[in-house]
């Protein structure tokens, strides 16, 4: 599967984004799916998970209440809505993918597909 991130861009403190990744190939409902993000000089870290059918989510603490990961199956677009956007969430998003079930209850580890990252700055 190609995965492909695209909304990013500048936005102020308290402002909010929408990240959309659109997937190619064998998609659907087969996947797992999930956000990273990586910030100069800091390793990539887990942001959001979602599970095949979209019900079961996971999110960083950093981020829960602040963002909320969706997915459409049928459009094969994953989704992630940022709001009242920190200075510290400044970062590259990556989208990911993975055929492994997931229940929704821990951080995504280990993915096996991942798209280019979109880059997500806030200024203040």
């Amino acid at each position: 599967v190609q995965l492909q991130a695209s909304g990013g861009g500048l936005v102020q403190t308290g402002g909010s984004l929408r990240l959309s990744c659109a997937a190619s190939g064998r998609t659907g409902s087969n996947y797992t799916m999930g956000w990273f993000r990586q910030a100069p000089g800091k390793e990539r870290e887990f942001v959001a998970g979602i599970n095949r059918s979209g019900v079961r989510k996971y999110y960083a603490d950093s981020v829960q209440g602040r963002f909320s990961i969706s997915k459409d199956n049928a459009k094969n677009t994953l989704y992630l809505q940022m709001n009242s956007l920190k200075l510290e969430d400044t970062a590259v998003y990556y989208c990911t993918a993975d055929r492994a079930p997931y229940s929704g209850t821990y951080p995504l580890r280990s993915m096996n597909y991942w798209g280019r990252g979109t880059q997500v700055t806030v200024s203040s």
